[in-house]
């Protein structure tokens, strides 16, 4: 029984290693998606699908946030901060990271943005890319990984 323990505990912490073991194709692939299904049904629909915790958006660390460009997260699954203005808002490094996504987006259309952001497991700032790629007329959706 105690083996047994033992290896259930060691496969949980390889898990939570792997968990963020994301790479920058797995992430562009998923906002590709969430672009996909936001010209399919519309920005309203998907936006609210984006938001909801365990929708087709949530795949536990690879997840989708939207934010208008004015910086107003417009859906979330992680954190209850849909509506909260991020504009301004700066991680350790002082990157504006919102107003960047932003500023990729409506000058290019898509494309990552580099930043700084408190790491799940270990509480530490870590380097982090996030994807970004417009939608509608007035928003964006992304999803990042740690570098």
């Amino acid at each position: 029984m105690t083996k047994l323990i033992k290896l259930g505990a060691a496969f949980l912490l390889m898990s939570a290693t792997y968990a963020f073991a994301l790479t920058a194709d797995e992430v562009k692939a998923h906002v590709m998606k969430g672009k996909a299904y936001c010209d399919e049904v519309g920005v309203a629909k998907c936006v609210a699908e984006i938001g909801k915790k365990g929708g087709m958006f949530d795949k536990g660390d690879l997840y989708i946030w939207a934010n208008d460009f004015e910086g107003v997260i417009t859906g979330h699954p992680k954190k209850p901060i849909a509506g909260k203005n991020l504009y301004r808002y700066k991680d350790k490094a002082g990157n504006q990271l919102f107003k960047n996504f932003i500023d990729v987006v409506k000058a290019k259309g898509s494309g990552w943005s580099d930043y700084v952001w408190a790491h799940p497991t270990t509480g530490k700032q870590a380097p982090k890319s996030s994807f970004v790629i417009g939608i509608g007329e007035n928003q964006l959706i992304g999803a990042g990984y740690y570098k």
